[in-house]
Formats: C-alpha cells, structure tokens, sequence
C-alpha cells in the first residue's frame, strides 16, 4: 500500500501527536462521503455530524497534508479579491450576503478551538502593511469597505504605529485587523480531524479517490473500497488531480514557498514582532510572517504559477526576509518547504453542485484559511436544504484562464510581474 508522508516542513515536525489512520479496504455506506482532511472537507464533516449525518471522510495522503497543513498560518479576513470585486461582479444582492460572510469564518475557527479544545498555538492580531502612500490610501478604503459591511475590529496605522509592531524601516503604515490573528495550521487540522471522529465521522487516509460514479446513488472508489453515499462533497482544491475534470478545467494549482528560522529567542523575537502579530505586504505577490509559539520567524511568499517546486526554496525567502529583518543575517534558516493552493481567475472561490447531489467549493486562492472554514458551513447548509448562502457563491461568474492549460501559467506569470512592477514604482 503506497504511503505519503507530511512534507518536511516545520509543522510536520512540531505537530501534535496523531493517529496513523486505515486506509479504505472495504465498502461503506454513509449520509455523506466528503472527499479531503483538509479545512474545508474537515469543516463540512463538523457542520455535518453536529446536525446528525453519518460522515465518511476519504484523505489521499495524511489529515491536512496540503495547504490546510503547510501554509502562513495566518487568520485573514474576506477573500482574495475583496468585497468590492463581488458588489461589481455579482450584483448588490448576492453582494450583501457575501459581505456578511466575510468575517465569519475566522469566528469559526475561534469557536472550533474553544469548543473541541484545540491546540494549535492560536494568537490574535494580524497587520496588513504598506510601502507606500497608494497602499495606504487603498487601506483607508479598504477600512472603510469592512466598516460598511458591519466589521469594526480595524486600526489604521501611520509611519510610527506600524513602527510598534513590525521593527522595520520598509514600511510606510499599515492597518491592524485585532480579529485577525493566526495558527500552527497543521495542528488546528489535527485537531479538527480528532473532532470529527469524536461526533462518530470516519476518516480514511492514503485513501484516494479513484473515480466517482455520479447518479441518483453516487459512489466513491479508492484502490482498495468504496463509499455510497446519499451526497459527496469535493474538497480537494490544488490536490484533486483530474478527479472531477470539470473543476480542474477553471482553476490552476500554484504553490507557494515558507521559512522557519531556528529558535530565536524572547528577546529578538519580541524585537522584530513586539505585540506577536502576524503580517502580510500589500503587495500583489505579496511576503508574509509571524512568530511561531517557540519564537522562531515563519516567512512566506512569491507564486509560482503551474505548481512547481522550486530548486532553493530557502534563498529566495530568505532574500524576502532580510530585505524586512536585516538584523537576521547569521540566523540559520532550520525548515524549507512549499505547498499548493488553488487559484481562480477571479481569484473568488468556486462552489457549486453537480447534479443533485455532489456539492463542492474550491479555489481559495491563496485566502484559504478562514474561507475553508465557512465554505464548510455553507456546504452543510445546502446540504441540508437551506442553499440561499450557498447559492450567493455558486452565481458568482467563473471563466477559464486564457491559453488554456498549456500557456495559462505562463500567461498568469506575465500578469503578475506587470503587477508587481507597479508595486515597485508605487503606482
């Protein structure tokens, strides 16, 4: 039987003891058989067995093996194109139920770790920061975006404030989400997957889907079993392969690369991050960081477009991290690693049904962490028969990337240096 181990980054090694669980080496019957032990599939599977469904949760490799497990770790509110994107592409209707939602799913992850008692090194506070004064004029409006949708939890920051909470010379303000904030992301899947089979839900592992035969019954097949189920939810994002070729032909896994330094210290740590928040950049390809719980500097950033692995993870972050922390030269760099997320064309999430009875939601791009989590709760709502949120995101407009699947990452990447251009000149 192949096994696919967590890659080695620095939340496979630091994670919370688990359970290696079976693989599927028989046929089940289930109310619902979820397809990903990543946040949205484990989140659907919460929402779900709360409200008395049998749960039979199918992952490829390990609980949270893909960007679930290997991302910044950072609890972000809205999405990856804000809510104005969807007031322009969507209509003031679905715009105001959208708008409503965009706070919710970091309320959720709270609620998880109080309720199941979740270890996973959860901090409050996130800063968006800015290099230049149109960054900061789109933060004003952006502040005022949120506040217009009923959020009040934001601080704009001038050229002293953000001096308080990042020790570096790069920026020029900033704003403060105080309910933002952010995770060890591995253990909070960990602990969300504990949580599922708590309620009675089953997770197979290095269980892939093989194929699904769709009908009035639907039936999902791994190597070694199957699962029929009244309805099943596609939560695989950028490692669904070619499962449901209809759902790859609208998306493209990109990957994304992270640092951990060794063990820093209190005293340098607090020095670089004083109040322990996150942060992220706002540019286009944008860096972000934080302290992990045992102080050492976590650092993302870049797209590489089409999901390949680059060749020296390390410096080409590392070159990201001393441009804002040159105080660092000397410190060894202990973990590398990349993962992949989902990308759109919109850059909004993609959810919708196929047929009667497959549900799914995917395409975070790069915004995953909290969406994951409402995504879960909206796919349980349809689920359930109540669809008007579910079906606010399902009418959203999704196209194909231009140049099809062979010169769409190509293509995307040409886009991205023209953005990031303009971030460098500051227009």
């Amino acid at each position: 039987m192949p096994h696919t181990p967590y890659p080695d980054s620095y939340y496979a090694a630091s994670a919370n003891a688990a359970p290696i669980r079976e693989h599927l080496n028989e046929a089940v019957e289930t109310d619902v058989c979820v397809i990903g032990a990543g946040y949205t599939g484990l989140s659907t599977a919460l929402f779900l067995l709360e409200q008395g469904y049998r749960v039979v949760v199918l992952e490829a490799a390990r609980v949270g093996f893909g960007a679930s497990g290997r991302n910044g770790g950072q609890i972000v509110n809205s999405y990856s194109r804000d809510i104005d994107t969807v007031e322009r592409s969507a209509g003031p209707d679905a715009a105001q139920l959208i708008g409503a939602m965009a706070f919710e799913g970091g309320r959720i992850i709270r609620e998880r770790v109080a309720r199941y008692g979740i270890d996973c090194d959860l901090k409050n506070g996130g800063v968006f920061a800015a290099f230049n004064a149109r960054q900061m004029h789109h933060l004003e409006a952006q502040k005022a975006l949120w506040e217009r949708y009923g959020y009040d939890q934001l601080e704009l920051l001038d050229r002293s404030g953000i001096r308080n909470v990042v020790a570096c010379e790069r920026y020029c303000g900033g704003m403060l989400d105080h309910g933002g904030g952010h995770i060890h992301p591995l253990n909070l899947a960990l602990g969300e997957a504990a949580a599922v089979e708590s309620l009675g839900g089953s997770i197979y592992e290095q269980s892939p889907a093989t194929r699904i035969d769709r009908g009035q019954s639907p039936c999902v097949h791994t190597a070694h079993g199957r699962v029929s189920a009244k309805f099943v939810v596609v939560a695989g994002n950028a490692y669904l392969g070619g499962l449901v070729p209809e759902l790859a032909a609208k998306s493209m896994p990109c990957g994304t690369q992270v640092i951990a330094t060794e063990p820093l210290g209190d005293e340098l740590a607090a020095s670089l991050l004083p109040q322990d928040y996150c942060v992220e950049d706002c540019n286009y390809l944008l860096d972000y960081f934080r302290l992990s719980a045992d102080k050492r500097l976590i650092y993302g950033g870049g797209v590489v477009y089409g999901a390949r692995d680059p060749a020296d993870i390390d410096s080409i972050i590392r070159a990201k991290m001393l441009k804002t922390f040159p105080q660092l030269h000397g410190i060894r760099t202990e973990f590398a690693w990349t993962g992949n997320f989902l990308l759109t064309l919109s850059r909004l999430p993609q959810v919708g049904r196929i047929g009667d009875n497959i549900y799914y939601s995917q395409g975070c791009s790069g915004h995953g962490v909290t969406y994951t989590h409402l995504a879960g709760k909206i796919l349980a709502e349809a689920l359930r028969g109540q669809a008007e949120r579910f079906d606010a995101f399902a009418g959203l407009p999704h196209y194909p990337f231009p140049g099809g699947q062979r010169f769409s990452a190509p293509l995307s990447a040409l886009g991205a240096l023209y953005y990031s251009l303009r971030d460098r000149l500051g227009f």
